[in-house]
């Protein structure tokens, strides 16, 4: 695919009293033209810094920043705004202009780029049909509950028509009804307009519901990247794996050594079904032929980029060739299977 956006050894560095801070190490990344991409990472993790990096909010301390080969970095101011109009970006907290009602807000980057007042009005009310907001366009934002503001914001980002819509947090103060339909809304946008989408977030259900590519910050660092599908069923790296289990309330990976007061399963493993091993009864059939039992410490069934994958927390005994022989049995079955080092159910 087309790239669109090229992170070139980008790191960032801020410089404090107690001395500097490396928010970012050294990451490197590409963005396909008209991808939902999500970069993920922990509270801290630099992943706010790097979306702020990409349309030059923040100047990284080394590397470079490219938007469709264009290096944003050698560009004067002039030439650098104008580039911005192009990449358009929507916030957790809406920033919506409070004086304004919603229709003034949706044209105002319009009536600001010296667009006349009435075809940037008509344009608003366009923009308003597609987020589904018609009958809100004189309500003012004190009027609005959270997902119209943010339906109010995604429009007024569209409305100079960018290339690239940067999301930083844009649905973590939404309740999961209201994140949903907001997902279903960038994801109709991505397909009807081309756009290409960059989603920042905490959590991993946002990912699999929308993105089709993910990248995992760690730290600063770009810990893992993939596609959503290849990481969810193979993650690589612990920050992809306690992203993963962070989804549910009742597991977690745990570091040896880490005080715990939950039950304690070693010798545990992850398995995830695909489309064909999805029809069988994999796991009563292993326990049928190996005539052992093993402990179901988690099941469910998760959206993966419009498909459903399910996914189990298996305790396996504690015999280790029996152990062995049961995953060598499981990936022949076509599962996908990880090694989980301690689960904390």
């Amino acid at each position: 695919m087309e790239p669109i956006i090229e992170i070139q050894n980008v790191s960032k560095c801020y410089r404090t009293k107690d001395g500097d801070v490396q928010a970012l190490r050294d990451i490197n990344l590409t963005i396909g033209k008209g991808e939902i991409y999500g970069i993920i990472g922990m509270s801290g993790a630099g992943k706010s810094t790097l979306v702020r990096c990409l349309n030059l909010l923040e100047k990284p301390t080394e590397g470079k920043v490219l938007i469709e080969g264009e290096n944003l970095g050698g560009l004067k101011e002039r030439e650098l705004r104008k580039r911005r109009r192009d990449i358009a970006m929507i916030f957790q907290h809406f920033n919506l202009l409070m004086q304004k009602n919603v229709l003034d807000n949706v044209a105002f980057p319009l009536v600001s780029a010296g667009v006349s007042r009435s075809k940037a009005k008509k344009r608003a009310k366009e923009l308003l049909e597609i987020v589904g907001l018609t009958e809100k366009e004189k309500a003012y934002p004190v009027q609005l509950s959270g997902g119209q503001k943010q339906r109010v914001a995604i429009a007024r980002a569209l409305a100079v028509n960018p290339k690239i819509l940067l999301c930083d947090e844009a649905t973590s103060a939404l309740d999961p009804q209201t994140t949903k339909s907001i997902l279903e809304l960038l994801k109709r946008i991505n397909e009807q307009y081309g756009i290409t989408i960059v989603i920042i977030t905490h959590e991993m259900a946002v990912v699999r519901q929308i993105c089709t590519h993910v990248g995992i910050i760690g730290h600063g660092e770009l810990v893992e990247s993939g596609t959503v599908l290849e990481i969810f069923s193979h993650p690589a790296t612990k920050e992809a794996k306690d992203l993963i289990l962070k989804e549910d309330a009742h597991g977690t990976y745990v570091s040896k050594g880490q005080e715990v007061e939950r039950l304690r399963s070693t010798n545990c493993i992850r398995i995830v079904f695909s489309e064909n091993s999805s029809f069988e009864p994999v796991i009563a059939n292993m326990v049928i032929k190996f005539g052992v039992p093993v402990n179901i410490l988690r099941a469910d069934t998760k959206n993966v980029c419009g498909m459903a994958r399910g996914e189990m927390i298996l305790g396996l005994p504690e015999d280790e060739q029996t152990a062995k022989q049961m995953k060598e049995y499981l990936r022949e079955k076509g599962l996908a299977v990880e090694e989980v080092e301690d689960y904390v159910g």
